[in-house]
């Protein structure tokens, strides 16, 4: 009987009703003359069990909904089964009132129950008499073996309703079973499985005649109670939840696959409701506003064309893109790349949606500073999201061109879009999305922006459809102060402005000379019960104006959240080892602090986390604060339409009052522009124009980008000759914009003169083949600097000193090593203090100073400089001001502290921060330039080391806890100091146990810090895994005889 089921599928097909014929089972009666009666191994009591082949061909598939009995609405219909039925009862009564006494001789021979079962079991295909065989059938045909066969296999794929009925009746059985002195059934998966106990006495109670219904009312009672149940939840639950969303990964999956525009894709979006939940439980969002609902159903969206989507700050843009992220990580299973414009970004991202992949099965990844790995580790068992900084996002993207897994990525996602116009990072930006299009027509390429001027152009280039609203969750009230009033911004009338409210802030002779433009009365309107920004058009002026308000305002303020604000102060003094800033020691007790490129890592994000918590309630920042980590305000007021000393753009306009109104907390925001009277006309101009136009910098610096792109093309083999990079180039936005932006010279003239350019370099060499065609090829210094990402300026600079560097390097200490990844660009940035200098250079020792003297600077030469002296010999200033700021790393490599360092070399602690960060970078590029140059080999480990010290300039046991994302120097010092030493120790952390040990930790950071070392944990095993995994994985092209 086995068999027979074993040959039957279920799969869902339409409910419509099948002929009879069509159906037959083992419960369905045979045709004439076809049916006989087989003998079947016998079941766990040593019982042989009955089964009915017929000549009909059982139907391949049958329908949970259909009726198994044909045309009939219902067995009863059946008078031909039923009859037989009867007869077969009816002949079973008569053969066991004749045989009751009767023994078989192998329960003398086998009195043990397992030993006939296995008697049973071996004499199974033994020859056996007609008689013998017509007994035993007849003496297995009880009601009771007739039930437990149906329990056993028939009711194995039923519906949940006869599941249920099925379970009640096993119930009723066990309680009436618990009641006598027979043995005890016990139940396991809705079987019933006897005890071996119980296995004698059962089969002596099988031998005593027992009331018994016939079983033609057990199967009427069977199917009509089957019909009256309802589909209870059965239990379980666990299988059922991961059953539920795995079949609504597949409706996803199908749904895609068929590529359809209908708006209804599953429970969410295409995605299982888990994802919802989890929205819910870790943002905090219940719902989706309507333009998020309409933009995720967008033909674009469903049929997988590029998009690009364009909104005000704070609309909510951001969770559109991780909504599609996890949809091609969970439906589509491919890996997905996110590009973020700053390295706090994609280290707050990565925090973000850390808990997102613990829980859905995936890996995030960051690609920040040196962080990152080249190609990324090839995963078989889960999918990566890679976060990535720009630069880090064209790293990343080459290094799978190069090893042809580019396929791998089906979706890239670049917030902030307009960002394509900034520089040098623009044309890094450019290059990425351009090699994605031409090389793999598969990916998906979602661009998101809140200042986007020139769609079309871009619509252009990334072959992409547009999706603009101006939907904000808070309403935006924008305003100007102009001497004594308040002006509304209206763009649509002639004068621009209109008349709002006078300003009657009644100022002392000398608070008018101290702030005239009425700052601290403005900001005394909303602090400290809301929150408010300052925009000043410097990073000195912030520190003033914060300095200035303080230094008016009540006594009443130093009262709100004082012992938050004392915490404050205490987390700042410990991150400056002790030290601390004095304009932040007066004005935190106030509410109040600076915010600017000043700060270090540490201070920076406790500022942050301490606004966003209200512990601050005004901060004065630089504009930099605007493009990069939201915190938004109920007032926003910009000091002075300049930064530094260039009028506003549009976008930078933009995005500062977009941070006006706080979504869930204000019902409206407010910005006010404080003007003079000479900046009125231009103020009017900024405010009334469209948003600036977002052009190709391929051709910034005299065409650096362009001259880095073909050395890429080259290098990656993406092209081989001329022909094959003027077809690449029309695919640029460069080819886009080509008649505004070439003007004086096409841009095929363009790219051949920076085919010839990258020729004298000797970074490519060009040949002809025997068709006569020139063939381009990449030489080995080329490779070294495109797979290093080497500034073209660079390259044959930093080529030489490594060069000279191998003739006499100094290993007894990094000085050396440091000055060889000094960053050539910030060179010009710091001008030496010769007295410092000479005082720094007195304290090297005797090799650290003839290494010096090696590089070009000698003793004597910072010796007259610090006399004051006049010095005849010439001496190049690049390598001494290089040096300089290779002793600033020395030190601070050294003592692991930023403020001593900083007063040491009286330099400020923002800008040695700066240093530290690009000299990590810029060591991390120059490892995998020297990777690529066989004279080099010995810098590999050597720098391999360094870089991993200039990344976290720590002491090396805090190390470990630093690569957590987010993670920094005091709280690292905090986590080793509370017990958790290691990354095994974060990840498996008990969060409220973390909160309790570590001081001034919140609940929220708590479960932020474990999930981000459980992914990174996870990550680092995978890859090994993946290690071990090739490692036994038999060769391909393993020989055969």
């Amino acid at each position: 009987m086995t068999s027979l089921h074993h040959d039957i599928n279920v799969k869902r097909v339409s409910s419509r009703k099948r002929s009879r014929d069509s159906l037959r089972n083992h419960l369905t009666p045979a045709k004439k003359g076809g049916g006989q009666w087989v003998h079947d191994q016998g079941d766990a009591e040593g019982k042989e069990q009955p089964i009915v082949r017929t000549e009909c061909k059982l139907s391949e598939y049958c329908s949970d909904n259909e009726d198994l009995f044909g045309d009939y609405d219902s067995i009863v219909g059946d008078s031909s089964f039923l009859a037989k039925l009867e007869d077969v009862e009816l002949d079973m009564v008569q053969h066991r009132s004749s045989c009751t006494h009767e023994r078989d001789p192998a329960l003398e021979k086998y009195p043990n129950v397992e030993q006939l079962a296995e008697y049973q079991e071996q004499d199974f295909t033994a020859l056996r008499t007609a008689d013998h065989l017509k007994q035993a059938h007849k003496e297995a045909l009880s009601d009771y073996n007739s039930l437990s066969d149906l329990r056993e296999e028939s009711f194995e794929d039923l519906p949940s309703s006869q599941i249920a009925f099925q379970q009640d009746i096993l119930k009723r059985a066990e309680v009436k079973q618990k009641g006598s002195n027979t043995s005890s059934p016990v139940v396991k998966n809705g079987r019933i499985c006897v005890t071996p106990e119980g296995k004698r006495e059962k089969q002596v109670a099988d031998a005593v005649p027992k009331p018994r219904r016939s079983m033609t009312e057990q199967l009427k009672r069977a199917m009509l109670g089957n019909a009256a149940t309802s589909s209870p939840s059965i239990s379980r639950l666990a299988v059922q939840k991961e059953a539920v969303v795995t079949e609504e990964i597949s409706v996803a999956v199908q749904a895609m696959e068929s590529v359809y525009t209908e708006t209804d894709l599953g429970p969410f979006f295409g995605l299982p409701s888990k994802v919802k939940d989890l929205i819910s439980k870790l943002r905090g969002i219940k719902d989706l506003y309507e333009w998020q609902k309409t933009c995720l159903t967008l033909d674009s969206v469903q049929q997988r064309r590029n998009l690009i989507y364009s909104l005000p700050t704070s609309g909510g843009k951001t969770l559109v893109a991780e909504i599609l992220i996890l949809k091609e990580l969970l439906c589509r299973k491919k890996d997905a790349l996110f590009i973020l414009p700053y390295i706090s970004l994609v280290q707050e991202k990565v925090r973000g949606l850390a808990s997102f992949g613990l829980e859905l099965d995936f890996l995030v990844e960051e690609y920040a500073g040196s962080k990152g790995k080249f190609p990324p580790v090839k995963r078989r068992a889960n999918n990566s999201l890679y976060i990535a900084t720009i630069e880090k996002g064209h790293s990343l993207v080459n290094s799978l061109v190069e090893t042809g897994r580019l396929d791998s990525i089906g979706l890239v996602v670049v917030d902030e879009l307009h960002m394509l116009g900034d520089g040098n990072r623009g044309a890094i930006l450019e290059m990425t999305l351009t090699k994605v299009l031409y090389v793999s027509r598969d990916t998906q390429i979602i661009g998101m922006s809140a200042t986007l001027g020139n769609t079309g152009d871009l619509k252009t280039f990334l072959k992409a459809d547009n999706y603009t609203n101006d939907f904000r969750p808070v309403q935006l009230k924008e305003y100007v102060k102009l001497r004594d009033s308040i002006y509304e911004v209206n763009p649509i009338e002639e004068e621009c402005f209109r008349l709002s409210r006078p300003l009657n802030f009644k100022y002392s002779a000398n608070m008018q000379k101290i702030d005239p433009d009425h700052i601290i009365a403005l900001v005394t309107e909303v602090i400290p019960m809301h929150s408010c920004l300052v925009f000043c058009p410097t990073k000195k002026n912030c520190e003033n104006v914060a300095v200035m308000i303080c230094k008016y305002l009540k006594k009443e303020f130093l009262a709100h959240k004082e012992g938050e604000k004392a915490v404050l102060l205490e987390e700042l003094r410990a991150s400056g080892n002790g030290s601390l800033c004095p304009v932040l020691q007066r004005t935190v007790p106030y509410g109040l602090a600076y915010h600017h490129s000043g700060l270090t890592s540490d201070e920076r994000k406790l500022v942050e986390e301490a606004y966003s918590s209200g512990v601050l309630c005004l901060l004065t920042c630089t504009s930099t604060l605007a493009a990069g980590i939201n915190l938004p305000a109920r007032r926003v007021i910009l000091r002075s339409p300049y930064v530094a000393t260039d009028f506003l753009k549009r976008s930078q306009y933009k995005q500062m009052v977009g941070r006006a109104g706080r979504a869930g907390i204000d019902t409206s925001g407010e910005s006010i522009l404080i003007l003079q009277e000479k900046d009125k006309l231009m103020a009017k101009q900024l405010l009334s124009s469209p948003m600036e136009r977002c052009y190709s910098n391929l051709m910034h610096d005299n065409g650096k980008g362009i001259q880095s792109l073909i050395l890429s093309l080259i290098g990656l083999n993406i092209t081989k000759s001329l022909v094959d990079i003027k077809e690449f180039m029309s695919f640029t936005l460069l080819s886009v914009q080509e008649a505004h932006i070439c003007q004086e010279k096409s841009l095929w003239d363009i790219t051949q003169e920076s085919v010839q350019f990258l020729k004298q370099k000797g970074l490519i060499s060009v040949s002809t083949d025997l068709g006569s065609s020139t063939v381009l090829t990449i030489t080995k210094l080329g490779k070294a600097t495109y797979k290093g990402s080497i500034d073209l300026t660079y390259s044959d600079t930093l080529y030489k000193d490594l060069l000279k560097g191998l003739e006499s390097l100094v290993l007894n200490s990094f000085l050396h090593l440091i000055y060889l990844v000094t960053p050539y660009d910030m060179v010009s940035q710091c001008k030496p203090d010769w007295m410092v200098y000479y005082r720094q250079f007195s304290m090297l020792s005797a090799s650290e100073q003839k290494m010096s003297a090696f590089v070009g600077v000698p003793e004597s030469f910072v010796a007259r400089k610090a006399a004051g002296q006049s010095v005849k010999k010439t001496v190049d200033t690049v390598v001494v001001n290089r040096l300089y700021l290779a002793l600033v790393l020395f030190s601070l490599l050294k003592e692991t502290d930023l403020w001593s360092v900083s007063d040491k070399f009286q330099l400020p602690r923002g800008f040695i921060q700066n240093l530290l960060s690009s000299s990590s970078a810029f060591s991390s590029c120059v490892l995998h330039f020297t990777e690529e140059l066989e004279e080099f080999w010995a810098y590999k480990a050597l720098l391999t080391e360094l870089t991993r010290r200039l990344t976290y300039c720590v002491q090396p046991e805090l190390i470990p806890l630093m690569e957590v994302a987010g993670v920094l120097e005091v709280r690292a010092k905090q986590l080793y100091k509370a017990g958790y030493k290691t990354l095994a120790h974060l990840a498996n952390a008990d969060p409220n146990l973390l909160v309790r040990s570590v001081q001034n930790l919140s609940k929220r950071q708590a479960k932020q810090i474990v999930a981000s070392a459980k992914m990174l944990l996870t990550e680092k095993a995978e890859a090994l895994q993946e290690e071990v995994d090739d490692l036994l994985t038999l060769p391909l092209d393993l020989p055969s005889s």
